[in-house]
């Protein structure tokens, strides 16, 4: 292999290192994304229908709420993230320090940490890991499913895969990702020793990593 080959390698696999990029683009489903900085009233509104449609319990202010929410703080974090680039060439900046945040943890977190804010209580919010297994393409999100519910009855919220863009679809139809509870990877990690205090922080969480 050459030297530019092996740059070339490295470079990649910075890029996946902290959030995989899907190996294959899904057409149609019920996914929507919007340019986080243009979205629209009817795309709100469309997500704030979708959260409605989990439970009858679901309070209609809070679900419009969590809808406007996702859109507008994904818009913030874009400008927040310095976000010029798709989602693998911004994973580079963030790694090589030329961009403050960006990575998918970075996003969901994030996500996470506002819609907390909003203390709802017919709402909740799961966070979820895909390809845990596999470092290079790893990936996690911030999932709302009605209060109670399990996360795989919810809703992903993912800014990350389209770099700023919000894309949101019922987690059992998110065929580009097969998401697993955070705790669950935890818990997988921690049997084969490979849950380390770095992960736990890397994937938002406080945890005895022992």
């Amino acid at each position: 292999m050459t030297g530019l080959k092996w740059v070339l390698a490295l470079v990649l696999v910075a890029a996946l290192a902290a959030c995989g990029a899907p190996q294959t683009q899904r057409a149609g489903g019920s996914a929507l994304s919007i340019q986080a900085d243009q979205a629209e009233p009817g795309k709100v509104a469309a997500l704030t229908e979708k959260i409605m449609s989990l439970s009858a319990t679901i309070d209609p202010e809070e679900a419009a709420r969590a809808a406007r929410i996702a859109y507008s703080y994904t818009a913030q974090l874009r400008r927040e993230y310095q976000i010029t680039d798709g989602p693998l060439i911004h994973n580079i900046k963030v790694n090589n320090g030329s961009k403050p945040r960006g990575l998918c943890w970075h996003w969901a977190q994030d996500m996470e940490i506002r819609l907390e804010q909003e203390n709802f209580q017919t709402l909740d919010l799961h966070r979820a890991i895909s390809n845990f297994d596999n470092w290079r393409l790893e990936h996690s999100t911030v999932i709302i499913s009605a209060a109670g519910a399990s996360m795989y009855d919810g809703v992903v919220l993912d800014p990350w895969r389209k770099g700023g863009v919000l894309v949101w679809d019922d987690v059992r139809s998110d065929t580009r990702y097969n998401w697993t509870p955070r705790e669950e990877v935890f818990a997988w990690k921690r049997a084969r020793g490979e849950l380390t205090t770095r992960y736990v922080d890397a994937a938002g969480a406080t945890i005895r990593t022992e």
